[in-house]
């Protein structure tokens, strides 16, 4: 699939991505260095916790996620660069063995006003299992270079 300029996107777009499966390991070593906790790090004492077992770090999630948009069929010229976020949730944990994938809606495209060359569009992403239930949903803003005339 082709890269995509500013142009080519509308409102409404949808573009899926692959699956990635989540094992209870690499949930460990991710927590292990960047959000240690029990609930991330120990089964047993993730019993005990608001989750009721081992759980992903949200952030691990939101790698994996990152991982998964990069792969997927979304695909703006000059790649997937940032320029914030309005919203950021995960409704639910992810577990050892889950299998993800997302899907990205586009909800807006608009031209930039002080930089001609470029827009942004907002992009409604949503990290499902493999039940189908959001583990993830954020709403991006993508910058995307237009077309040169």
């Amino acid at each position: 699939m082709s890269e995509k300029y500013l142009e080519d996107f509308a409102a409404g777009q949808v573009y899926g991505s692959g699956r990635i499966t989540v094992g209870k390991e690499r949930i460990k070593a991710f927590a292990a260095e960047f959000d240690p906790q029990p609930f991330h790090l120990d089964e047993d004492a993730a019993r005990r916790t608001i989750f009721g077992g081992l759980a992903a770090s949200g952030w691990h999630t939101a790698a994996l996620t990152m991982r998964l948009l990069v792969q997927s069929e979304l695909k703006p010229a000059g790649g997937i660069v940032g320029a914030g976020f309005d919203e950021f949730r995960w409704p639910l944990p992810v577990r050892p063995g889950d299998e993800l994938s997302v899907e990205s809606e586009v909800l807006e495209v608009r031209p930039s006003k002080s930089r001609p060359n470029q827009g942004v569009i907002k992009v409604r992403t949503t990290t499902r299992n493999q039940k189908g239930e959001a583990v993830q949903v954020f709403v991006g803003n993508l910058i995307v270079p237009r077309r040169q005339s």
